[in-house]
């Protein structure tokens, strides 16, 4: 016997056993692992399909997203601008308030100021008028101690009164 010839008896059994194992594998083991195979594959293209499709959603999202986003910048200037032009109006309307309200207090100061120089100038006056017929009665007392004094100054103060009457 020799290692690289095989008997024929050998060589036989071997090509009975393989095309067996050939027969049964293309007859029951093959199209299983085909259809195992074509499912992988099918499942793996539709996967892929999945996959293009939840890739081009997202693109789609995603500019979406990006309009919106570029939507609310505008808006925010929009809204910022008309905000500040609110500011400068309500700001404007305080000053212009405040300028009137200094106004009308300024005027109302004068007002009081002249209504107490009024109350004042006559304090003064009506001072002067006491103090004066005070000084009056003082002097009038003093150059009338006597009797002949006082009979002539009111025969005076009747002439001057006939006087101013004719």
């Amino acid at each position: 016997m020799s290692l690289l010839l095989p008997e024929s008896g050998l060589l036989f059994w071997m090509l009975l056993s393989f095309g067996t194992v050939v027969f049964v594998l293309t007859k029951y083991g093959f199209p299983v692992i085909i259809k195992m195979v074509e499912n992988r594959k099918n499942y793996i293209d539709e996967s892929l399909l999945i996959a293009k499709q939840a890739y081009e959603q997202m693109a789609k999202v995603k500019a979406e997203g990006e309009v919106i986003v570029d939507n609310a910048r505008r808006e925010q200037v929009k809204i910022l601008n008309e905000a500040t032009v609110t500011r400068d109006l309500l700001i404007k309307d305080a000053k212009d308030k405040a300028q009137l309200e200094g106004v009308k207090l300024i005027e109302e100061a004068r007002r009081q100021i002249l209504i107490e120089k009024e109350d004042a100038i006559r304090d003064i006056r009506r001072q002067v008028a006491e103090l004066s017929v005070d000084i009056a009665e003082k002097v009038i007392l003093g150059k009338l101690d006597k009797k002949d004094e006082q009979m002539n100054m009111i025969n005076r103060l009747l002439d001057e009164i006939n006087i101013s009457k004719s």
